[in-house]
């Protein structure tokens, strides 16, 4: 079996704190990707990683974003879009960052964003698996301009700023998951990419759709855009294809109010599978909480693969 789990930690020290070594530990994945790391490499905890191999995009924004993917065994390869990276074994403890492999020619656009810290991809080769695994952290986005009304909004009105960059991000990234996607099937890889979308998709991934209808990560451009990512030739939604027809099983909660007590969530943490590597998918659980504590505001999301893979 090969056990994959993705998780926004919102900050690895908070997360540690809350018991996400312990998690780690506990839950025996051959792969882990993380999201929201939100930590300079001089800064990072004592094994923060417990006894996986890491490759971490921090990022060049200092507190924010952050992504990495932890494997049982040294990576074959690891790309970003440019940015270095932290290659760290278990038990070592450099800081220094080193250029990461060659992506091949870039999507247009897509180079805006190398250095905020949103993507990392790995070649995974464990035994009879080989796959290529990505971690993305998309922008969160905002409204457009005309669904704007000042005091009835948490951020202050930017007359559609944030919403018109996380447009430029889907669309750029659209061509850069293409080719990834291709890349991989050209090495003889499977190709899976997991991270926080910032996306839910359909009703059935929102507790409360019909007043989230005009929100951020709910919005009919962003839908649009994440149904032409997936389709049985491309990409399946792993998580849906397990749970069809069922509300959630959501992955992220308000820390505010009592959303999480309810289960008012949102499914925004996905993995998105080649059809071979779907096929395989035998098994999707959501952690909400790991012996009683929530690790961060979002929740691993832990899918198992039977092998052979393809």
């Amino acid at each position: 079996m090969l056990r994959v789990a993705s998780v926004n930690v919102n900050g690895i020290r908070a997360a540690r704190r809350r018991g996400f070594g312990d998690w780690l530990a506990q839950r025996d994945c051959d792969v882990v990707t993380l999201q929201e790391v939100r930590c300079r490499v001089e800064d990072l905890p004592e094994d923060a990683f417990g006894g996986y191999h890491v490759a971490y995009d921090p990022g060049s924004i200092p507190g924010r974003n952050g992504v990495a993917v932890l494997t049982r065994s040294r990576p074959a390869a690891v790309r970003t879009w440019g940015a270095e990276v932290l290659l760290r074994a278990p038990g070592e403890r450099h800081t220094g960052l080193v250029a990461a492999d060659a992506p091949g020619t870039l999507a247009r656009g897509i180079s805006r964003y190398a250095g905020e810290g949103r993507y990392v991809e790995v070649d995974v080769d464990l035994a009879d698996a080989a796959v290529t695994v990505a971690s993305l952290y998309l922008p969160k986005g905002g409204l457009p301009a005309e669904l704007q009304q000042p005091g009835r909004m948490r951020d202050e009105p930017d007359g559609g700023a944030r919403y018109a960059r996380k447009m430029h991000f889907l669309d750029a990234f659209a061509r850069q998951l293409s080719r990834s996607r291709r890349a991989a099937r050209a090495r003889g890889r499977e190709f899976l990419l997991t991270g926080d979308l910032n996306l839910a998709h359909t009703r059935l991934d929102v507790a409360s759709w019909r007043r989230n209808q005009q929100s951020e990560g709910f919005l009919p451009q962003e839908r649009a855009w994440l149904d032409a990512q997936l389709s049985p030739r491309t990409l399946v939604d792993v998580v849906r294809r397990l749970h069809p027809g069922v509300e959630g099983p959501y992955t992220w909660w308000s820390w505010l109010g009592q959303a999480y007590a309810r289960d008012a969530g949102w499914r925004i943490d996905h993995q998105l599978a080649t059809p071979g590597l779907a096929r395989r998918a035998v098994s999707a659980v959501v952690d909400r909480e790991h012996r009683g504590v929530r690790l961060s505001d979002h929740a691993p999301v832990v899918v198992d693969y039977a092998r052979p893979l393809g």
